[in-house]
């Protein structure tokens, strides 16, 4: 089963108690706010078993992160091919969300560095992408601090025209240029 571990992270496939803090996390304002809207339950549960069948169908995923000290789920972090067209795709975009409790503790920037290593290592990956809307400091810095470069804008093809979160900056790397 591929997991990895970091100095203070157990990055692991879901499991079906992390639905609930999962949840939790969705639904709250701080955590979505550079997203349309927080999740309903089924919304949340529907990611779950997105996460999963992305580990099925292509070998990686978004993992469950889990405190190894604690056992906590404190969110999500890994790699996903984008379902959306854009001058990019297809790709792979490294990606995170924690619970707001876990903000601030460099826990997204110690996790998605093993994130890379796997990418550029095990999977061979040429390159990784990640994207956010244009407002999200906090990703951004995480983004640039894993060793993204800025690669741009785009406009969100999910988000209608005049959205105000459609507007997106795009980093990138490769193993060549981390």
């Amino acid at each position: 089963m591929l997991r990895l571990e970091t100095p203070r992270l157990l990055l692991r496939r879901w499991q079906e108690g992390d639905r609930e803090p999962f949840y939790l996390m969705n639904s709250d304002p701080r955590v979505m706010e550079f997203f349309p809207a927080c999740l309903t339950r089924e919304e949340s549960d529907a990611l779950v078993v997105l996460a999963e069948a992305h580990f099925e169908t292509r070998g990686f995923g978004p993992f469950a992160a889990e405190l190894r000290d604690t056992g906590e789920f404190a969110g999500f972090v890994g790699l996903m091919v984008p379902r959306f067209e854009a001058y990019f795709t297809p790709c792979v975009e490294i990606g995170w969300r924690l619970a707001a409790k876990f903000w601030n503790q460099g826990l997204a920037t110690e996790a998605a560095q093993a994130v890379l290593q796997l990418a550029f290592g095990a999977l061979a990956l040429p390159e990784v992408v990640s994207f956010t809307t244009v407002a999200n400091r906090p990703s951004r810095r995480v983004m640039e601090k894993i060793g993204l470069k800025y690669d741009g804008e785009f406009d969100h093809p999910g988000l209608v025209e005049g959205h105000p979160l459609r507007r997106h900056v795009l980093y990138r790397c490769s193993k060549t240029n981390l």
